[in-house]
C-alpha cells in the first residue's frame, strides 16, 4: 500500500508469458516459436518463417475452444453465437493485453472499496458515539509488584506501565527480558523473522528518558511488542514468509507501525506468518504451539500468538483476512482482537484481499488488547477503506442493557458455552438467534482467491511456486474465474450483510456460532480469549470463547469479553516450553 520501488516484484527478465505481454497476440506467437525453432536448429530460416506463421494463427480462438470452455463461463451457446464470438475475440484479448501491460506494484489498490456500513444506514450514526450501555472507567492502579524477570513476563500492561512509571524497572530492563526470552524459546519455537535489537534499545533508551522527565505517551509507552512479518518496518526486511522476499527492505514503515512508536511502544522483533499470510509454515519451517510443540501455532499470525503465548512479548500485531488471528489464538490460547473492517489502517501491511484485510491486536488479557486497539485504530489517508469511529478504552458495560445471542443454529463449543453460563450468573439477558448459513459463505469467499491471485499474478504469470504453500494451485484456479461470477458474489455478500444487520436488530453481541466466514465477510469484529482450561496432552491448555459484535462496537466486544475473563481466571496459567518430539 505504500509506493516503494523495492517492493515490487519483478520475475526473471528471461521467464516469459503470453500474458505479460503487450504485443498482439500473433506478433507474440509467431517471434516465439521463431525463437524455439531457432534455438533448436530446426530445419531452414524459411521453413521457420513458414511454420512460426502457422503457429501464429492457430492462436486465434475458434469456435470449438469456445464450445469447449462454455463450462467455465457457465452458459450454453448457439453455433452462430459461437462464430459471432470467437470473431470478437481478439480484440477483447488485445484489451486485456493493454491491462496487462500496465506495470504495477503489489501494494497497488484496487478502486472497488468494501463498506461495512453499506447495507445499515444507521450503523455510521451508532459508531460516532459511545453505545448507551456503556461509561467511562477509570484505570485501576495495580498495585506495585517488584517482579522477578520471569515474571515481568506474564504481567498485563497496566501493571507494567505501573512498574515503569515508579521506576522498579526501566524500559530498556523490561526490552533486554524480552530479547533474551525471544532467543531462548526461539530455537524451540520458530517464531521470530528478525530480532529489531538496534530500533528496540533506542526506543526503550527514548522511553525511560520520556518517562523521567515527566513525558508520558500513555499505556504503551516503553512496553516491548512484536510485529508480524507483513507489517513494513523501515530499516528492516519484511518477507511475507516467503525465500522471494527474504532479503527486501521497504523504506516506509506500515501506518500503525509508526502509530506504535508514537505511543511510545518499543518493537523487539518481527515475527513469522505463514507464506502470503497462510498457516504457519514459512520459509524457515513450521511456527510452534507453546502449549505443544509438535502442534504448528496455527496462522498466518503464527507468530504474534506464539510469542505472546509463551511470554515472549506483552503483545503483538497481527492481520486477518479469513482467520489469522482468531485461529493462531485460539490454538495457542491467547487473546485476539480482530476489529471491524477499516477500523484500523492496511497501509505498509501486506495486501491478500483489498475487500477482507483486517490488522489487529494479539495479548495475553482482554483489557491489553483495548489498550493497543486505542493506540492503532482510526483513518489514514493511505487507506482509502480506513475510517473514524469512535473507541474509547477503558469502558464498563452494563449488562442489563444489552442482549446477548446464543447461536441456535450452530456449534456450540464448551469454553463458548461456559462464557454464556458466566454471562447468565451476572444477570446478562440471552437471546436465541440464528445465523444466515443458507446464502453459502465459504462459496463467496472466492472473492478473496480473486482478489489475491490479482495480488500475485507475477508469481502464476512466471511459475513460481516455491515456498508459496498452496498458494499456486488456488491462485491457477481463480484466473478461471469470470469477472461476472466475482460480481455475483459480492452481490451475495451485500446479501449476506443485510442478513447480518438484522441479526444486530435482535441483539447486541452473540457468543460462539462458528461464524468465521460470515463475520469475515461482513466485516464484523470479533474477540477470541481463554475461558476454560482442558485436559491435553503433552500439558492441560486454555480453550478460546469467542464474541462477535455489531459494526465498530469493539468496546462493547471488550467490556463484555473482560467480564468473563475475570470470572474464567484462565490468563494465570502458563505454558511449559517443551521441544518437539516429532
Amino acid at each position: 500500500m505504500h509506493e516503494s520501488e523495492s517492493s515490487e516484484y519483478h520475475p526473471d527478465a528471461a521467464v516469459e508469458s503470453f500474458e505479460t505481454s503487450a504485443e498482439p497476440a500473433s506478433t507474440y506467437g509467431r517471434r516465439s516459436m521463431l525463437r524455439v525453432l531457432a534455438s533448436a536448429g530446426v530445419g531452414t530460416a524459411v521453413f521457420q518463417r513458414a511454420l512460426a506463421d502457422e503457429a501464429a494463427k492457430s492462436m486465434a480462438v475458434t469456435p470449438e475452444q469456445i464450445a469447449s470452455a462454455e463450462w467455465v463461463a457457465g452458459i450454453t451457446l448457439s453455433e452462430s453465437d459461437r462464430q459471432k464470438l470467437a470473431a470478437a475475440m481478439p480484440g477483447l484479448r488485445e484489451n486485456l493485453q493493454k491491462i496487462h501491460s500496465v506495470p504495477l506494484p503489489v501494494e497497488s489498490l484496487s478502486c472497488l472499496r468494501f463498506d461495512p456500513e453499506a447495507v445499515d444506514p444507521t450503523a455510521r450514526n451508532q459508531s460516532m458515539m459511545p453505545r448507551p450501555w456503556l461509561t467511562s472507567m477509570l484505570p485501576a492502579v495495580p498495585a506495585e509488584n517488584p517482579a522477578s524477570p520471569e515474571e515481568l513476563a506474564w504481567l498485563p500492561l497496566r501493571t507494567l506501565g505501573q512498574l515503569l512509571r515508579k521506576r522498579v524497572i526501566s524500559s530498556v530492563e523490561l526490552t533486554q527480558s524480552c530479547l533474551q526470552r525471544l532467543r531462548r524459546d526461539d530455537p524451540v519455537l520458530n517464531c521470530v523473522v528478525t530480532m529489531t535489537e538496534d530500533l528496540a534499545l533506542r526506543q526503550a533508551r527514548r522511553a525511560d528518558d520520556e518517562l523521567a522527565s515527566g513525558m508520558d505517551r500513555g499505556a504503551l509507552h516503553g512496553i516491548p511488542w512484536g510485529a508480524k512479518d507483513l507489517l513494513a518496518v523501515s530499516g528492516y526486511a519484511t518477507s511475507w514468509g516467503i525465500p522471494q522476499y527474504r532479503e527486501r527492505i521497504i523504506s516506509q514503515s506500515a501506518t500503525l507501525v509508526d502509530r506504535l512508536d508514537a505511543a511510545g511502544a518499543v518493537l523487539v522483533a518481527k515475527l513469522s506468518t505463514g507464506a502470503l499470510a497462510m498457516g504457519d509454515q514459512w520459509y524457515m519451517g513450521r511456527t510452534r504451539n507453546p502449549w505443544n510443540s509438535d502442534q504448528g501455532s496455527s496462522g498466518s499470525s503464527a507468530g504474534s500468538a506464539s510469542a505472546v503465548a509463551a511470554g515472549l512479548v506483552p503483545f503483538a500485531i497481527g492481520t486477518e483476512t479469513l482467520g489469522s488471528i482468531v485461529s493462531p489464538s485460539k490454538r495457542c490460547g491467547v487473546t485476539g482482537l480482530r476489529p471491524t473492517f477499516g477500523r484500523v489502517s492496511r497501509a505498509g501491511c501486506m495486501p491478500l484481499s483489498w475487500t477482507m484485510d483486517k490488522p489487529g491486536p494479539l495479548a495475553r488479557t482482554v483489557d491489553d488488547c483495548g489498550w493497543v486497539l486505542r493506540a492503532i485504530h482510526g483513518a489514514d489517508s493511505l487507506d482509502p477503506s480506513s475510517v473514524d469511529r469512535w473507541f474509547d478504552w477503558p469502558m464498563q458495560v452494563d449488562l442489563a442493557g444489552i442482549r446477548i445471542g446464543r447461536v441456535t443454529n450452530g456449534p456450540t463449543q464448551k469454553a463458548d458455552q461456559a462464557a454464556l453460563d458466566h454471562l447468565s450468573v451476572l444477570g446478562a439477558k440471552i437471546v436465541d438467534i440464528e445465523l444466515p448459513r443458507e446464502l453459502h459463505e465459504y462459496a463467496v469467499t472466492t472473492m478473496l482467491e480473486v482478489e489475491a491471485a490479482c495480488v500475485f499474478q507475477d508469481f502464476t504469470r512466471a511459475g513460481i511456486t516455491e515456498g508459496l504453500n498452496v498458494w499456486p494451485g488456488i491462485f491457477q484456479k481463480a484466473r478461471f474465474v469470470s469477472a461476472v461470477d466475482y460480481l455475483q458474489a459480492s452481490r451475495v455478500r451485500l446479501l449476506l450483510m443485510q442478513k447480518m444487520a438484522e441479526v444486530f436488530q435482535k441483539v447486541d453481541l452473540y457468543v460462539g456460532g462458528d461464524d468465521l466466514g460470515i463475520a469475515n465477510l461482513t466485516g464484523h469484529p470479533t474477540l477470541v480469549f481463554p475461558a476454560i482450561m482442558t485436559e491435553k496432552a503433552p500439558q492441560r491448555r486454555p480453550e478460546c470463547a469467542t464474541l462477535t459484535a455489531g459494526l465498530y462496537d469493539e468496546a462493547t466486544l471488550l467490556s463484555v469479553g473482560q467480564l468473563i475473563e475475570q470470572r474464567a481466571d484462565v490468563v494465570q496459567y502458563r505454558p511449559e516450553i517443551r521441544p518437539s518430539q516429532k
